[in-house]
Order: C-alpha cells, then sequence, then structure tokens
C-alpha cells in the first residue's frame, strides 16, 4: 500500500509563489510515474503537471506552463511542485498521485494511488 501526503498549500497574493510537497511511503514511488492534479470549486479535477520515474521527462497543462515546475527526489519518495506567477485562476485543491506505470497520463485513471489534497488560495 502506498500512502501520500501533499503538503505547502496555504493563501497566497497574486502574482506569489507556492511549493508543494507530495511525501510518499512504499516502494512504488520510485518506480512510478507522478502527476500533479488540481480541483477548483465546483469544477472537475484537472490534470496539472506530469513526471516520469527518472524524472527525465515532464509535461503541464497550458494553463499553468512556465509558471509551475514539477521535480522529485526519488531518494526522498518526495515529489515537489513549484508554482510561480500565481494567480486566482490557480485557487484549488491539489492532488499528487501515483501512476500505474514509469510514464505519467492525464487522466485520473491513469493513476493507482491518490493523496488527500491541499488547498491553495490565491487572493486578488
Amino acid at each position: 500500500q502506498v500512502h501520500l501526503v501533499e503538503s505547502g498549500g496555504g493563501l497566497v497574493q497574486t502574482g506569489g509563489s507556492l511549493r508543494l510537497s507530495c511525501a510518499a511511503s512504499g516502494r512504488t514511488f520510485s518506480s512510478s510515474g507522478v502527476g500533479w492534479f488540481r480541483q477548483a470549486p465546483g469544477e472537475e479535477r484537472e490534470f496539472v503537471a506530469g513526471i516520469t520515474q527518472s524524472g527525465g521527462t515532464t509535461y503541464y497543462a497550458d494553463s499553468v506552463k512556465g509558471r509551475f515546475t514539477i521535480s522529485r527526489d526519488n531518494a526522498k519518495s518526495t515529489v515537489y511542485l513549484q508554482m510561480n506567477s500565481l494567480n486566482p485562476e490557480d485557487t484549488a485543491v491539489y492532488y499528487c498521485a501515483i501512476s500505474r506505470s514509469l510514464w505519467f497520463g492525464v487522466r485520473e485513471n491513469q493513476y493507482a494511488y491518490w493523496g488527500q489534497g491541499t488547498q491553495v488560495t490565491v487572493s486578488s
């Protein structure tokens, strides 16, 4: 069983930055791709960023490209999401998830394990 715990969320002003962390337990993390998703109030959960098992390939949703950076430290079983130039449209609960393969995907059903989420609120 894999357990994921996100942290680093909070309240920030427009233009500010936050760094989310997702710490994983279990052996699956280092052999799996990882994704970050987010869900705004009244909206469906959407893909934000993904990273392969090795960290060699990353991919971003158009809405965050150039502002967010995903990275991972397999030795620490942790994945990060650096979020810069935040705006109110980034307000959501952010979730990390472990993929069913070495790669990541943009669909929820491509992920086997999910964290409980961390709230990010960007004020205008």
